[in-house]
């Protein structure tokens, strides 16, 4: 039995983040992390012999500037191998279009789509910079709320007031629709479309006809408010951004024990005592903060049977179905993209053609089938970082919209027709890249979820729409990271403001604890 003011369930890098701050401000933290790294979804492995991945998250356009500067993740060891990344749109006819900032290229955008898209850009920073101000503080609620939660409901009004009549009017009219038909009033070029369609969808279980995609796109686009032009990938893969998150930690005097598996949480009289190991050891702590999404938290670790009914009943209604797999290729060279600059194949490569064709590979995961010809996001690390792999070889990772979780009959099943026919859908657009294959690997939601306990697959611990975020996330009763659990806090991707590798969810726990424990 050991002793300590915070005990930290899961390693990722919201937790990560949290235990840091919690650590600066006089707390003896204790990280458990059921992996053999530090970095949860931010994680790099080999996954066939001398080529390595980001297994999970692959990009970094989110994360607060703010945190790598107080977290000094740089000086941990934080290296870019590449930032400000375009996208490409790709056609299998070589007439690519390339999106990167403001600017535009592309032999198919009309003149409509050059004139309209720098004012639609705009126009969706300002929403992002109202909403960034959201997402860095705690979700106020409305009903018995306090002076901070009165004062942070002024500061969004103003902001909103801040946009000027027409800008307000309009962030009411688009919030609740569609990026289908918001697309379709602005664009002509259906790649153009198709390509910002995605950034609407990416991770979630919803197609471009779907509500809530206009959010989705919002939220995405907090990254370029951030200052990320484009994606930016990190020197070694996405785990090097754990170890220097882990190095910052334990600078702090963050103890982190890898390969130290949560059984449960324990409590007593309904507040929480400490943690029980899978082997057995007991750790006691007066706080316990999770960082596993709400589902795994509440259900697997808590466990229903010491919660109140209404509480259990909130926690089952949360969706997190996941629509998304990751594709992994280890590859004898470089491939060949028709038409493609080669000085291009570093950047963030898209297969979106239109956004039917992403409602179209939509549709068949609602029935839980495999999509015939899927949307990706693709990266090829190697080219900017080529300690990825072997010398002259190369590494791709694409995320795959959209994959079920449970297709029938299982994986094992499907998992070998529906990687080849995604090798196929490459092939279309990179002749000769099958013949290139030396190694690969697909995981898919279940693979996810088993490998970095997102409960579904789901990256954002939950779906990112109007009911499931700010004071709703992940619901009422928990959504200022405390829980109906005394002493039990969230600070992962589940709680406000949500997923992708932005660190916000930790920051704000951290902020929110010590000062609850302040007044307590």
């Amino acid at each position: 039995m050991t002793d300590h003011d915070v005990v930290l369930v899961g390693g990722g890098h919201n937790g990560l983040i949290c235990a840091t701050y919690l650590a600066r401000a006089g707390r003896r933290v204790t990280v458990l992390e059921a992996g053999e790294s530090p970095g949860g979804c931010a994680a790099t492995r080999e996954f066939a012999p001398g080529f390595s991945v980001s297994s999970c998250a692959q990009w970094l356009n989110q994360l607060n500037p703010e945190i790598i500067r107080e977290l000094s993740l740089e000086k941990h060891g934080l290296q870019w191998a590449a930032r400000n990344l375009a996208s490409v749109s790709l056609d299998a006819g070589g007439r690519h279009l390339v999106l990167q900032g403001e600017q535009l290229e592309g032999e198919r955008l009309t003149a409509r789509d050059r004139e309209s898209y720098p004012s639609f850009r705009r126009r969706m920073l300002r929403y992002a910079k109202l909403l960034a101000t959201a997402c860095g503080t705690r979700p106020p609620k409305l009903v018995e709320s306090n002076l901070a939660d009165r004062l942070n409901l002024v500061k969004l009004g103003l902001g909103l007031k801040m946009l000027g009549r027409e800008d307000m009017g309009e962030l009411m009219r688009i919030i609740l629709i569609n990026m289908y038909d918001l697309m379709e009033e602005h664009f002509d070029s259906e790649q153009l479309k198709a390509l910002l369609s995605l950034h609407g969808v990416l991770g979630s279980h919803m197609g471009p006809r779907s509500p809530n995609t206009v959010f989705g796109y919002l939220y995405h686009c907090m990254g370029e408010h951030h200052g990320y032009l484009g994606p930016a990938q990190v020197q070694g893969g996405m785990g090097a951004l754990g170890n220097a998150l882990a190095a910052s930690a334990r600078d702090a005097g963050v103890e982190i024990r890898l390969g130290t598996r949560v059984a449960g949480i324990d409590t007593r009289a309904g507040r929480v005592v400490g943690v029980t190991l899978s082997g057995g050891e007991q750790l006691r702590a007066p706080l316990v903060v999770s960082s596993a999404d709400p589902v795994t938290t509440f259900e697997g670790l808590v466990g229903y049977r010491n919660l109140e009914t209404g509480t259990v009943r909130r926690v089952s209604q949360i969706r997190y179905k996941s629509g998304c797999a990751k594709l992994h290729l280890a590859l004898s060279g470089a491939p060949q993209f028709t038409g493609l600059d080669p000085s291009r194949l570093g950047q963030r490569l898209v297969i979106a053609p239109e956004m039917d064709y992403i409602e179209r590979a939509f549709n068949a995961v609602k029935y839980q089938e495999c999509s015939a010809e899927p949307a990706m996001d693709i990266s090829i690390p190697s080219v900017n970082d080529p300690t990825m792999a072997p010398p002259g070889q190369h590494v791709l990772s694409a995320i795959v919209q959209f994959a079920p979780y449970a297709p029938a009959g299982g994986w094992e099943q499907h998992r070998a027709s529906f990687t080849s026919s995604l090798l196929d859908c490459l092939e279309h657009y990179a002749p000769g890249i099958s013949a290139q294959v030396v190694g690969a690997e697909l995981l898919t939601p279940a693979d996810l979820e088993a490998r970095h306990g997102m409960k579904g697959g789901h990256w954002h611990h939950g779906e990112l729409s109007l009911d499931q975020v700010m004071m709703m996330r992940p619901f009422p009763g928990a959504t200022q990271y405390g829980t109906p659990v005394a002493g039990l806090y969230l600070c992962g991707a589940g709680s406000h403001p949500g997923g992708g590798v932005m660190g916000q969810a930790g920051h704000n726990a951290a902020r929110e604890i010590i000062r609850r424990e302040a007044a307590a």
